[in-house]
């Protein structure tokens, strides 16, 4: 088995979309109207609309009610991101922190609530933990 991504059902794809790629530095690939992808070299962001949702079956997703996934992604220096993105970002929940397993983490939420930590590998281990 391989993880390959995790997607974000949302009311307003293109608001969604663009703040992802202002957020990430990436840009989108398009698949219709209401799917995206931000793609990384470890994982891909899907981005999609509720008209997708019953395709899979009716009503199992909502978008905005997310409130116990926090999707991660890995900076080279989360200060400067947070730095960055402090005129962009409207709800940072945590500034930059040092965490106790080692990675110095940015928490923050997307338009539609959804949790974000962009982090920074800080000690031995958990440098040596993201290496490659």
């Amino acid at each position: 088995m391989n993880f390959v991504s995790i997607r974000i059902i949302t009311g307003d794809v293109p608001r969604l979309v663009a703040f992802y790629e202002r957020a990430t530095g990436v840009r989108a690939v398009w698949a219709t109207e209401d799917f995206a992808e931000i793609a990384t070299p470890r994982a891909t962001l899907a981005i999609a609309g509720t008209r997708t949702v019953p395709l899979f079956a009716p009503g199992s997703a909502r978008p905005a009610e997310n409130r116990s996934v926090i999707t991660e992604f890995l900076v080279d220096d989360v200060d400067r991101v947070h730095r960055e993105l402090s005129d962009f970002v409207e709800d940072f929940v945590t500034e930059p922190t040092t965490m106790p397993w080692g990675n110095r983490s940015l928490l923050f939420r997307d338009p539609d609530g959804n949790l974000l930590n962009f982090f920074t590998p800080k000690s031995p281990a958990a440098v040596e933990k993201f290496a490659s």
